[in-house]
């Protein structure tokens, strides 16, 4: 796959020309005039509208080749992750299987309202949600959120520079694992960073947070709260100060990210 990824468009029009003769048919050689042949007016050419253009270019790879094939990338991408974050955190926190792929799914879906549990790439919080009250009107019970200190503890210490390096590495990866979901051909690092703007502008939420539960799992009691994207809400969850720690580190990120801006 080439990873300097660029689209284009073409629109290709036809002219039909069409000439009329005279033919001379009798002896006396004056001219009968025939009819030019009905020549059927060609519609206008199609317009083609212009693909969206990248808004966010990353720099092309220098050794793409190098890559393994998409469907052959975990142990490779678990190897960058080991060298980033440690042996004994990526046993901890990372489902290996289908990893960038996992990736990129799951960074579509944040902006949705579910998120699909399956193609997580990471391991879920430990223990159960805690909740306090009476049954009829729970809220969330702030030692919820301790349940997240470990993921959060290690968000916080990532090296931003060497994450978007090796991000940008492998980019040619993920660009593909995106393409494959079916959309329009659109440019995953440009995706990437709506993500991170959409997460950034989460509402920071003081407790009380009150819950309802019109089914099995527990919903936020507030409409407004429960109609944020999926991602948001799990900041919410997380509580104020782990969600603080997770965008001061988006904010590094998106920045790494922009400056990674190939030179015109």
């Amino acid at each position: 796959m080439n990873e300097d990824i660029k689209w284009t468009a073409a629109a290709l029009a036809v002219l039909g020309l069409a000439a009329a003769g005279y033919i001379y048919y009798s002896r006396s050689h004056k001219p009968v005039p025939v009819e030019a042949p009905v020549v059927a007016a060609k519609p206008p050419p199609a317009v083609v509208p212009d693909e969206p253009a990248i808004k966010h270019p990353l720099p092309v790879s220098e050794a793409p080749q190098r890559l393994p094939p998409l469907n052959e990338s975990d142990q490779s991408m678990q190897s960058a992750l080991v060298d980033l974050i440690g042996r004994d955190s990526v046993e901890r926190f990372i489902i290996p299987k289908e990893l960038i792929r996992h990736i990129v799914v799951s960074v579509d879906n944040m902006p949705e309202q579910k998120v699909a549990e399956r193609m997580r790439p990471v391991r879920p919080a430990a223990g159960r949600l805690v909740t306090t009250g009476p049954e009829e009107s729970p809220v969330l019970d702030p030692a919820n959120y301790e349940r997240y200190k470990p993921q959060v503890q290690l968000i916080g210490t990532i090296d931003s520079k060497r994450l978007v390096a090796t991000y940008v590495r492998y980019y040619a990866l993920f660009q593909e694992a995106y393409e494959s979901l079916g959309h329009p051909p659109k440019y995953f690092n440009d995706r990437l960073i709506e993500v991170i703007d959409q997460l950034l502008m989460t509402p920071e939420v003081r407790d009380p947070i009150a819950l309802a539960r019109p089914n099995v799992q527990y919903e936020f009691a507030d409409a407004k709260l429960e109609s944020l994207a999926a991602g948001q809400k799990a900041l919410i969850r997380m509580g104020p100060d782990n969600a603080k720690v997770v965008k001061d580190k988006l904010r590094e990120l998106r920045s790494e990210l922009i400056a990674q801006r190939p030179a015109r």
